[in-house]
């Protein structure tokens, strides 16, 4: 699963302050701001041992009961999940404890905008994994991403995020809008442009108080996503600033956030959410783990009404790892939790409760949503939708700082253009000026 991120600015000032709570924290993973939570599946800890698992977003694991399916299998196990809502502070807080060596769970989620990072610069820290399983189960690249030069395996892979568009068909036929996700897919095949040109129509009739798509940050993102080229090349050179990726999808976002097709909100915050719920945009860009992302927060009005389709081009967005700390107390227990939960068979029950597609390709030929996913994104063929751009997705180079980097494009560059009405070139102008920040140039 992916979220958001803030200004990188602000990633310092909360590493300082993790900084000084260590001490507090040590122990006890779970915070009561930021977003976070605290949560397990029902079994008590006492005279147990616990396990904790710090994860951010929505990862499936509690939703799909596995947490209480290993405390049946393994009684003297108890497994208490601690969620923090954004990876901007999640990231952050999760460096600083690993770097103490003190307050980190016992399972580690990493962000695959971070997992360089944590490779680079943190495999110290983490148990090599890659002597405890089976990689052949995972797609090469995907452990590729989290293993060091030498061969330490720090992450076993969780999802992937092959990318759909979910569009409100009610909202569309209300536009006069083809419905049909078939034709809808053909409509825009092969050019993101395509995509935003149907967006222009869609607001010459849209109904009152609903744009086309939610922000034109994830028109970025998921563009970007279907690119060869990001932000460094193969041998770990920033490029940013040449990535005719990057190019590319930017003037595809400038499009949107020049125009009135944008509702304007920032991914993962508050308002976001408040934006399924009411119905106040027809499309947003659809990777795997947002499906359960927007059963949960459309609730039972949007059920019914959502559809998807196959997005312009085949492309990833996000995707997961869970590693266990050498910080933990329990790393054997620690170590069996992470190979359960990451099995091809535990993988498809994640996807049939929230299409959070599988990292483990023998997973694939028995997918199936469970049947209420199916019934309110209207029978959509999630599966093979997935499974058909999953196939094609380019390989894609990660570097230390991707996450900060692709944030400060997003969360300062293109906001300055959709809601302070700079233009692109300005909007540009700030992203480079924080990027530069973020790399100390």
């Amino acid at each position: 699963m992916r979220t958001s991120t803030r200004r990188s600015r602000r990633l310092g000032a909360l590493a300082a302050v993790a900084a000084l709570t260590t001490g507090l924290l040590a122990g006890c993973a779970n915070d009561s701001n930021d977003g976070s939570s605290n949560s397990d599946g029902g079994g008590g800890g006492k005279g147990k041992t616990t396990l904790t698992i710090g994860t951010f977003g929505v990862f499936g694991y509690k939703q799909a009961g596995l947490y209480d399916e290993y405390m049946k299998l393994h009684p003297d196990i108890s497994v208490k999940e601690n969620v923090t809502t954004r990876t901007d502070v999640y990231w952050p807080k999760t460096l600083t404890r690993l770097q103490a060596g003190s307050g980190t769970d016992d399972i580690q989620a990493i962000e695959v905008g971070n997992i360089t990072e944590a490779v680079q610069t943190q495999a110290d820290k983490f148990v090599d994994l890659g002597k405890d399983v089976d990689k052949s189960q995972w797609l090469d690249w995907k452990t590729a991403q989290a293993t060091t030069k030498d061969g330490k395996t720090i992450g076993l892979g969780t999802d992937i995020g092959p990318m759909a568009i979910c569009y409100r068909k009610d909202l569309f036929q209300k536009a006069g809008l083809e419905t049909d996700r078939t034709k809808l897919a053909a409509q825009w095949k092969g050019d993101w442009t395509k995509y935003v040109a149907l967006g222009k129509d869609y607001m010459k009739k849209a109904p009152s108080g609903t744009k086309f798509v939610d922000s034109a940050a994830s028109v970025f993102n998921a563009a970007l996503g279907g690119e060869s080229q990001r932000y460094y090349d193969k041998d770990g050179n920033v490029i940013w600033d040449k990535s005719t990726g990057v190019k590319k999808s930017w003037d595809t976002a400038m499009q949107v956030a020049t125009s009135n097709m944008s509702a304007k909100l920032k991914q993962f915050d508050p308002t976001w959410d408040q934006g399924f719920a009411k119905g106040t945009f027809a499309t947003v860009a659809c990777p795997a783990w947002m499906i359960g992302y927007i059963e949960q927060k459309s609730g039972d009005s949007g059920k019914g009404k959502w559809d998807v389709a196959a997005a312009p081009t085949a492309a990833n967005w996000g995707g997961s790892f869970i590693g266990v700390p050498t910080a933990g107390k329990h790393q054997k227990e620690a170590v069996a939790l992470a190979k359960w939960l990451t099995a091809p068979e535990q993988q498809a029950k994640v996807f049939a409760k929230q299409a959070s597609f599988p990292s483990t390709p023998s997973a694939y030929a028995n997918l199936k949503p469970q049947a209420d996913t199916t019934a309110y994104f209207s029978n959509a063929p999630i599966t093979q939708i997935f499974s058909d751009s999953a196939k094609t997705i380019p390989t894609q180079v990660f570097g230390a700082k991707d996450q900060p980097i692709g944030t400060a494009i997003t969360d300062v560059g293109i906001l300055q253009v959709e809601q302070k009405g700079k233009t692109p070139d300005q909007g540009w102008s700030a992203a480079s000026k924080e990027i530069k920040d973020v790399l100390g140039q």
